[in-house]
């Protein structure tokens, strides 16, 4: 073989590895700009969310089905948890979003009790039926100091 179609193999082998290498990095990196097209988000609106995060799992009857896209204070006090869910997911209007821990002090999710409606929420929609989480700390210091009833 010539020296130059030697280098010219190895140039385009040495590109080729590059470019699997890209997009494997944007793939487990689940760069937004990806995946996107496969995901839609609906808001819901919590009293309180202590200890979600972005990028906190959701889930459908303990399976993910998305995550937690974004968490911020919204009107009257609000918490608004943006929840990117996958598209062949459809939640009815009347179901519940949950604020829910795995184990006594693992990290927050949220869970979907999906409820039995025709009509499905559409992108951007808002789930207002929610269960706040517990706050463990102030439940055991109320159960410590006597004022539990």
């Amino acid at each position: 073989m010539k020296k130059n179609t030697l280098e010219m193999i190895v140039g385009l082998f040495m590109l080729a590895g590059l470019l699997a290498f890209g997009y494997l990095a944007l793939q487990l990196g689940e760069v937004s700009i990806l995946s996107s097209s496969s995901k839609y988000v609906i808001k819901a609106e919590f009293d309180n969310v202590s200890g979600v995060k972005k990028g906190a799992a959701v889930q459908i009857a303990g399976v993910v089905v998305g995550d937690v896209s974004g968490v911020e204070l919204g009107k009257d006090e609000l918490a608004i948890l943006y929840l990117r869910l996958d598209k062949g997911i459809k939640v009815p209007v009347d179901s519940i979003a949950s604020v829910k821990s795995q184990g006594i002090i693992g990290d927050k999710f949220i869970a979907l009790s999906l409820g039995g409606d025709e009509e499905i929420l559409a992108e951007n929609a808002v789930i207002t039926e929610t269960e706040s989480a517990i706050d463990i700390e102030s439940l055991i210091s109320k159960f410590a100091f006597g004022s539990a009833k």
